[in-house]
């Protein structure tokens, strides 16, 4: 999402501090990683893991139980929800004509192969579960001075629309960006990305070097800007590193693979929703025997010296096991399930988080697309109200509608809208009260969408539902940020919390490595797997086959 702390803090072993870039942060890295322990092979839980108890069925709770039932071990996968999916899970709402179906999580979804993975660890293919349809456009991106760009997947397509928008110049620029981006991506995914990491010095291979050579250590701002040179395209090509909780002034270049992920490789929508990712999987996990209980809470992890032997529900029942896989955010699965603060999470900061407002309406607006980001005229100055702690005065926002993909998700002749609008997280504005704030926000959200395309927005609305910060802390993430910590340099890598704790708790899910968003969490399900089990001789992702 938007950026919220920026990493300009003291590095891990760094004398001096401060925002190392290009080539003199490679050469830190490789300086630390040389300082490193020699790594053995990959850490694992230690004594039997026959059992493994997966506490929540997020998306990266889900992916962990795939991998594990899949290598043979007896999963038990709880989830405190009526239905898996976390964050992911769906929410109905009842209007005056029928039912509206929402997301109130992640709506857009990227690299699918990510998803293939999990079914594939089953023996299963996934298109035999699940029914993904490309977007298109991927986004339509308005600017402030009344122009608009649709963003597509194809290159010649997305070049033929910046020569059409912009001119030719800047539709070479942009093939340029794209193979840049490509070849970022083949150098990151699979050792930066798509692996445990335990210390810097599993890092030192030769893709490290090809990283450094193209870049991908200095800021993604000035980057982007050596190919694309009007704001508009710099914009649609940048604001990705919002996701990670950064601006693009800020966050490092090897981020512009998030661009990669969704605007090369592709944006889709799942039939029913992106609430039937989860359904899918969790309904392929019990095909296979795992025993997936919904409404389940978990109240903690029994544990003696660093080694687990069982949860216990709220309602008292005792789960024996021989390992446990925790998906709630991070600091709170140490803080209330382990009872335990731990070191890593003492100077974690937050991404930004967001004023999400659902809503199903008789609206329609003729020839709009299915993911809308508006972009204010501010850029630089949106950041540095939120790093401020201060709400957005030119807000940019995506606003989505998902009910034009799949018109079962609203009653006949009306929509469903998911607003998003970035806001600090509670970290940052621990003096911005949302109990009070909130009536006032939405009068302003709804103005905002009033002036950017949307009239009539608030007289169409039949059903509501809105999730402010405070509300985000409410259902367990930390800060009130959905997105988890920021990748700032410091918490980047192997300097990001880890993912082992004790001789056999695993911890997954956007808060740990590799990070954030879908493809993140889905890959971070994987590497929790292989705590458990050990590496798969000869693994390769779909992602990258």
């Amino acid at each position: 999402m938007s950026p919220l702390l920026t990493g300009r803090g003291r590095m891990p072993g760094s004398p001096t501090g401060g925002r190392p870039t290009g080539a003199a942060t490679a050469r830190r890295w490789a300086r630390w990683a040389a300082q490193a322990a020699v790594p053995g092979r990959l850490r694992t839980t230690s004594g039997p893991s026959d059992h493994v108890v997966v506490v929540g069925a997020g998306l990266a709770g889900l992916s962990a139980a795939m991998h594990l039932a899949g290598a043979g071990r007896r999963v038990t996968l709880l989830e405190r929800g009526a239905t898996p999916g976390g964050r992911a899970a769906r929410l109905e709402l009842q209007g005056p004509t029928g039912t509206y179906r929402f997301d109130p999580g992640p709506t857009v979804l990227t690299m699918p192969d990510l998803i293939a993975d999990c079914f594939d660890a089953l023996g299963e293919e996934m298109t035999d579960w699940l029914t993904l349809d490309p977007v298109s456009p991927l986004y339509r991106a308005q600017y402030a001075d009344g122009s608009s760009m649709d963003v597509h997947a194809d290159p010649g397509a997305m070049a033929a629309e910046v020569e059409r928008v912009i001119g030719p110049d800047e539709a070479q620029g942009y093939l340029r960006y794209v193979d840049y981006v490509s070849r970022l991506y083949r150098a990151e995914m699979r050792d930066f990305i798509d692996t445990n990491i335990d210390t810097p010095l599993d890092l030192v291979t030769p893709d490290l070097a090809r990283l450094a050579a193209l870049g991908g250590f200095g800021r993604l701002a000035p980057r982007v800007e050596r190919y694309l040179k009007d704001t508009r395209t710099q914009r649609a090509f940048s604001f990705q590193a919002l996701y990670a909780g950064l601006s693009p002034y800020d966050a490092l270049a090897l981020y512009a693979v998030i661009a990669y992920m969704d605007s090369v490789a592709g944006v889709f929508f799942p039939r029913g929703g992106v609430a039937a990712v989860p359904e899918a999987m969790a309904a392929a996990l019990e095909a296979h025997g795992v025993d997936v209980r919904c409404s389940t809470e978990v109240a903690s992890v029994e544990h003696s010296g660093g080694r687990a032997s069982a949860v216990v529900t709220a309602d008292g029942e005792r789960i024996a096991c021989d390992a446990v896989v925790l998906n709630p955010d991070l600091p709170v699965a140490f803080r209330e399930l382990l009872g335990v603060e731990h070191r890593s999470t003492r100077r974690i900061t937050y991404s930004p988080s967001c004023y999400l407002m659902l809503a199903g309406s008789t609206a329609h607006y003729p020839g709009s697309a299915h993911h809308t980001i508006s972009f204010g005229h501010a850029w630089e100055e949106v950041f540095a109200e939120l790093t401020g702690g201060r709400l957005m005065s030119d807000p940019s926002v995506l606003v989505s509608t998902p009910s034009l993909s799949d018109p079962t998700a609203a009653p006949e002749g009306r929509h469903t809208y998911y607003v998003l609008f970035p806001t600090p997280n509670l970290q940052s504005a621990p003096d911005l009260d949302w109990e009070r704030v909130a009536p006032h926000y939405r009068e302003h959200v709804l103005r905002t969408l009033e002036s950017r395309g949307f009239p009539g927005f608030a007289d169409g609305i039949e059903v509501e539902d809105v999730t402010t910060p405070l509300d985000w802390q409410r259902r367990g993430m930390e800060a009130g940020a959905p997105f988890a910590a920021s990748h700032a340099f410091s918490q980047t890598g192997p300097f990001r919390p880890g993912n082992l704790w004790g001789e056999n708790v695993v911890l997954t899910g956007s808060g740990t490595q590799p990070g954030v968003g879908v493809p993140m969490v889905l890959v971070s399900g994987r590497l929790a797997a292989e705590r458990i089990t050990g590496r798969v001789p000869g693994y390769r992702s779909r992602a990258y086959r």
